[in-house]
């Protein structure tokens, strides 16, 4: 176990943020995730994954812990299903990517989303129609204060909408180890969300697959969604706020084109992009902070921008979308 101090977290968010870290270290195992808890057991600890949703608004006093938890593994199966554990570290992309290798059916709608495993309980990671809970069996977690492992079913999670209980009464208390899924073996296709459809069509694909399906969900992620790797940015910035029925119809009167979907408990899910493009912001740029181009959810670091430039413009769009639509948007990304 290497313990760093006083190091630059740019390479470690995809912001690109250069916040430090008075304390840096990786873990693999939970021998050395133990070991360096121990060792500074009484400052403020973080445990970061992909990096991929999270902004650093100023350096951490504290330990930051790089969760590099690796393997993915057939647990078993049986007539529907096989359940495959995969390690917290492991990046999801690429776990996607393995599932559809085997035609383990279940994550393919998910493909291309940053971060990694670690992440997709926790965040209850979603697109195109699909999310976490709809694949999740169970996970691993360390508990920092009793050390000792303790497995969480789906109950146990409380998902709900890019929520999970880690988000919420037990948030800092563990640290995510495993997480295993429940793939199927014969596939259920879900092509009605957004523009799968379409893609597929203009792919020309005769037979549907998770693989077809795959491709087209990284194909329309790569024409909205800038590539980290490229301009700093951390996905959706801003969840799709839920409103009732009610006040949808209201505003439905004064905006006739607003985009909303109908959910099963007679709430209405708003497109927070789109609001935020009709206040103005899409492609909004000052200094390096910005909105993109072609997507208004993703706020984006053009180079060097900093956490307090970038939060500080999600707050004018915040109060934006609040005054001219009555909806009060919340952030996705975790604020540091």
């Amino acid at each position: 176990m290497l313990l760093q101090e006083n190091i630059s977290l740019r390479p470690y968010n995809t912001f690109g943020i250069d916040a430090k870290a008075r304390y840096f270290a990786t873990f693999a195992d939970t021998d050395e995730l133990e070991e360096t808890l121990n060792l500074k057991a009484q400052i403020p600890k973080l445990i970061l994954g992909g990096g991929s949703n999270i902004l650093f608004t100023k350096n951490f006093d504290g330990l930051i812990l790089k969760n590099e938890i690796k393997g993915i593994t057939e647990l078993h199966e049986d007539s529907e299903y096989v359940y495959v554990k995969a390690g917290a570290g492991e990046n999801w992309h690429q776990f996607v990517l393995h599932c559809i290798e085997r035609n383990w059916a279940g994550v393919e709608n998910l493909s291309l989303i940053p971060g990694n495993v670690g992440a997709s309980p926790m965040q209850n990671i979603g697109a195109y129609g699909v999310e976490i809970e709809d694949v999740f069996w169970d996970l691993e977690a360390w508990h920092i204060k009793d050390q000792k492992k303790v497995t969480f079913t789906k109950s146990d999670c409380e998902f709900g909408y890019r929520e999970s209980v880690f988000k919420g009464k037990v948030k800092d208390q563990f640290v995510i180890l495993n997480v295993t899924y429940q793939l199927r073996k014969t596939p259920r296709f879900n092509t009605s969300y957004g523009a799968i459809e379409q893609e597929l069509e203009r792919m020309g694909v005769k037979t549907i697959s998770i693989r077809a399906i795959s491709d087209a969900v990284i194909n329309i992620r790569s024409s909205k969604l800038p590539n980290p790797k490229e301009i700093g940015n951390a996905g959706s910035f801003f969840k799709n706020p839920t409103i009732s029925a009610a006040l949808f119809e209201n505003l439905k009167g004064a905006f006739e084109n607003i985009v909303g979907y109908h959910n099963a408990d007679g709430t209405v899910k708003l497109a927070a992009g789109w609001l935020i493009e009709q206040c103005g912001w899409k492609g909004y740029r000052k200094g390096d902070a910005g909105c993109h181009t072609k997507q208004a959810l993703v706020l984006v670091n053009y180079g060097h921008a900093d956490g307090n430039e970038i939060y500080n413009l999600s707050e004018e769009i915040l109060q934006s979308v609040k005054e001219k639509f009555g909806v009060i948007l919340e952030r996705e990304v975790n604020i540091i």
